[in-house]
């Protein structure tokens, strides 16, 4: 090698001489990007948003030059950040945006929060949201007792509210802060007194809960607010400071009403709860009817709404429904006749019918409890009784639903509040699937007063099209499951594929053999159902559904006992509509489960598919069934006969499966957890540690604490350590001194493996000793038990019937030759709630979203498992947990939630 080469290489240590000569260079570029940072900084944000864009000091630059030089800075800092980081160079060549301290939005504002209207379970959750999420903030918050009455007369019915003000009251039903119907409000002179009292005060943001009527009222309110100051100023009783101090008024609402009644929200706070006394009192009346053979007639609240006695109808499997919004057709009575005799013919003791309070049939003539009753007595000579719930609907504790519900409408109520302008419109916080939105609150109140002109000029699909979505789908579900003939059966002949395995030679040999079986005579189609992993309540429901859908749709449904291993051993048999009968309202799994995966015997479930010729699978049950059948998928290119459409619907309380929102039986597990804990609220100085279930998911303690305004929750997902433990109670221990002398921790079964409720429960009852004492309590099994709530019955129904008419879809593309062949990604989907709708997404793509963590494993015994999806959405709401139970910590504001307009749901609507 040449001498000269040997110099231009390039030896470790030993600089070249092309670099020696670079150093010189480098360090007059780094003195002039310094010099550049200084000149940076000295300007400020605004400045430097202002500063002209073309440089007048340098008439030879123009704009695009300067804008280059600036895109050459930007990437001169990134290149001499990432080699240089001690350089120090100018962080923000372009102004960012300052970031929103959210405990200094409400500085120097005031908050006024009042109820109005009837009263419904969950107001207090909100309130309690709406005062402690204000005060976090910054703002003044005051109460305004006995609603609008209060507002107009003034004096103590606005007091301050603090944080110990609002606490004990998130399990109470009605409002604590009272609520009256006042007239004086619906007068100009009384909403003048309103003003007065609320401009002496320097309140100019009010947060109304309540109904549409509450509602109207406030937006005329702050319509009418110039108005109304002028005439205060003019009279003399505020000064010109004053006014101008209140020269706006901001208003957001919250729907509290049981009816679910006003358009543009899926839920109004208080009807999951009212739900929840109808569906016990429907229970209980439905032993007593079926040992004695009779026939319920009940009526529900509503008023002109018929939401109530819809779900009602669907979670209880009833065989009539009268709601306004769709009147029966002409004839009903000898429709009705004939479906309740049909129900008696087919096995059934009981026959159930629901009434809306504001029933009516087409001519616009009420229809009551009584009229029904004196139909059936008379013309069918059943043993008849009717039960008017009345106001128990109203009553008693909020459920877990309401509870969280109300919380997180409270928490967007007041950013709603601070974030508004004076051009900014009164809006409503709805819930629109699994997000909280705002609406434009007139708007709303527009469409709701729709639906009540359409029936009144019989225009009855567009009354329940106005109703919103869920309103719609709840109907056409519940119309699809009763009021509808049964396909008749007939015997027919299917060509089965048997499998007979010679024991002598380990070979098989397939053969096809005729047999005659009972079937649908639209379709040739067989789907099986199965339930796999832990049981839970509403299990049976989706089962029910999902048969019952079937067989309307001509398929032939199949029973699948005891999970894979029940479709292993062949534990299959044909079900037909009057074999789930009663099944809604039953906890745990009929049909049996177990949590057994396929892959240890796929020879033996890919023979029974083919015996017993299954064209589709419905796996309905936790991450077992998840994994199940992501572990079918994979084995189709093995087992040709496992090309078949497949369909898993979330079953478990763990909430952990990939794909969807909400699972089959979470919410009857948090209203468990949730009814629990009120034993805690009569023990002063007493902290309790409850555990609950979810594996390493920490979604029922996370949102158990949200609905039982617990100190603290302990999940896997977010770590802990003992310096945690020791600030938590710390915590516990400043809390003790105040007027609120109860705790409660909640710690997620799997949380972590040291810190168990034991050592946590120890380590509490030795540091808090002289303050407080503990107690703990392990929940167990029991909250896997008892029967679905009405949200997991009708829920599971939903999913039952949309799981359903996918496969029958997806059967139609994959029908080849006489056959069904499905091998695409797509044709073996997680059926979930994302966000605002039930979606279905592939396996295989869910696969990448979830944490198996299968890290230790020993002769394949997995030892450690997680079995959480990778992203999970209620995480957000760890926040605001924290904040209501008075840490400090930080609420995220970046994303900002926008006003959607509903006006478009009328579309087409004449």
């Amino acid at each position: 090698m040449k001498q000269r080469d040997a110099v231009r290489m390039w030896y470790p240590g030993v600089p070249s001489a092309a670099w020696l000569l670079s150093v010189p260079l480098l360090a007059w570029l780094l003195l002039w990007l310094r010099k550049k940072r200084q000149g940076c900084n000295n300007l400020s944000t605004s400045e430097w948003e202002n500063k002209p864009t073309s440089n007048s000091d340098q008439p030879g630059v123009t704009a695009q030059a300067e804008l280059e030089v600036r895109g050459s800075l930007y990437f001169t800092q990134i290149y001499t950040e990432t080699l240089f980081p001690s350089a120090g160079f100018c962080s923000r060549t372009m102004a960012q945006p300052p970031s929103t301290d959210p405990t200094k939005m409400g500085a120097g504002r005031s908050i006024a929060v009042l109820t109005s209207g009837g009263d419904a379970q969950g107001m207090n959750a909100a309130v309690r949201a709406t005062v402690r999420v204000g005060i976090y903030t910054g703002a003044k918050v005051y109460f305004v007792h006995e609603g609008y009455q209060g507002l107009v007369d003034g004096g103590d019915n606005i007091r301050p509210a603090t944080w110990e003000s609002v606490s004990m009251m998130l399990q109470l039903g009605g409002t604590v802060i009272g609520s009256a119907r006042c007239q004086d409000f619906r007068t100009k002179e009384g909403r003048t007194k309103a003003a007065c009292n609320l401009v002496k005060l320097g309140i100019t943001n009010l947060c109304v809960i309540g109904g549409d009527g509450s509602l109207t009222g406030a937006d005329q309110f702050r319509t009418e607010w110039s108005e109304l100051l002028a005439i205060l100023l003019k009279a003399g009783k505020v000064t010109s400071a004053e006014a101008k101090a209140s020269s706006h008024l901001n208003i957001v609402g919250m729907v509290g009403s049981i009816d679910n009644d006003f358009c543009g929200t899926d839920m109004t706070i208080g009807t999951d709860s009212a739900l929840h006394r109808i569906i016990e009192i429907v229970d209980a009346i439905t032993t007593t009817a079926q040992s004695h053979q009779r026939t319920f007639i009940l009526e529900v609240m509503g008023r002109h709404c018929g939401y109530l006695a819809c779900v009602t109808a669907l979670a209880c499997g009833a065989d009539w429904v009268f709601i306004p919004e769709m009147p029966p057709d002409d004839g009903w009575e000898e429709h009705l006749c004939r479906r309740l005799t049909d129900q008696r013919g087919r096995g059934s003791r009981l026959n159930i019918i629901i009434v809306a309070e504001g029933a009516m049939d087409r001519s616009g003539k009420a229809i009551t409890c009584d009229n029904v009753k004196k139909l059936v007595s008379t013309k069918l000579g059943f043993d008849t009784r009717t039960t008017i719930l009345g106001h128990v609907q109203r009553g008693g504790t909020p459920s877990a639903f309401d509870r969280i519900l109300a919380s997180r409408m409270g928490v967007e109520a007041v950013m709603a509040l601070l974030e508004a302008t004076p051009e900014t419109p009164a809006c409503v916080v709805s819930l629109s699937g699994n997000m909280a939105v705002r609406l434009p609150l007139m708007e709303c109140v527009q469409v709701t007063k729709d639906v009540t002109i359409a029936m009144a000029e019989g225009r009855f699909d567009d009354a329940v099209m106005l109703r919103g979505k869920s309103f719609e789908n709840n109907w056409n579900t519940y119309k699809m499951l009763a009021h509808v003939h049964i396909p008749e059966k007939k015997v027919r002949k299917l060509n089965h594929l048997c499998v007979h395995l010679l024991s002598h030679s380990g070979k098989c040999i397939l053969t096809n053999v005729s047999v005659n079986v009972p079937g649908p005579c639209q379709s040739n189609i067989n789907i099986a159902i199965l339930n796999v992993g832990a049981p839970c309540a509403g299990m049976n429901a989706a089962v029910r559904s999902t048969v019952r859908a079937g067989l309307l749709q001509g398929h032939r449904m199949l029973a699948v006992h005891d999970s894979f291993d029940g479709l292993a051993h062949g534990l299959i048999e044909p079900i037909d509509w009057s074999g789930v009968a009663g099944w809604t309202g039953k906890g745990g799994s009929n049909l049996g489960t177990k949590r057994a995966l396929p892959q240890d015997f796929m020879d033996e479930i890919s023979l029974n598919i083919a015996k017993f010729n299954i064209h589709a699978l419905v796996i309905i049950g936790g991450f077992e069934a998840f994994a199940g059948g992501l572990q079918m998928v994979q084995a189709r290119e093995t087992f040709e006969e496992l090309c078949i459409p497949i369909v898993v619907v979330p079953a478990t309380v763990s909430n952990n499966v990939p794909g969807s929102d909400f699972s089959i039986g979470a919410d009857t597990a948090l209203n468990t957890i949730t009814m629990d804990q009120t034993i805690c609220c009569g023990h002063q100085e007493r902290v309790f540690i409850i555990e609950t279930m979810g594996g390493h998911c920490g979604y029922l303690a996370t949102m158990a604490g949200l609905a039982s305004g617990a100190d603290f929750a302990y999940i896997y997902e977010e770590k802990f350590n003992i310096h945690d433990l020791e600030l938590n109670v710390e915590h516990l221990v400043e809390k003790m001194k105040t007027t609120v002398k109860r705790g409660l921790i909640l710690r997620n079964e799997k949380s972590n493996a040291n810190y168990t409720t034991d050592f946590i429960f120890n380590l509490y009852s030795e540091e808090g000793k002289g303050v407080f004492d503990c107690r703990k309590n392990v929940l167990g099994h029991m909250q896997q038990g008892g029967t679905p709530s009405p949200f997991d019955r009708n829920f599971a129904t939903k999913m039952g019937i949309k799981a359903v008419l996918w496969l029958t879809d997806k059967l139609k593309d994959c029908y080849r030759h006489g056959r069904v062949f499905a091998n695409s990604p797509d044709s073996a989907c997680v059926l979930g709630m994302k966000k605002r709708s039930l979606v279905f997404q592939p396996l295989s793509e869910l696969k990448d979203l979830t944490d198996f963590d299968f890290s230790f494993a020993l002769k394949n015994v997995v030892l450690h498992r997680h079995r959480i999806p990778k992203i999970q959405w209620w995480l957000k709401l760890r926040p605001l947990l924290k904040i209501l139970a008075k840490y400090k910590t930080d609420l995220d504001t970046t994303e900002k939630t926008e006003i959607e307009h509903v006006i478009k749901k009328r579309a087409g609507v004449p």
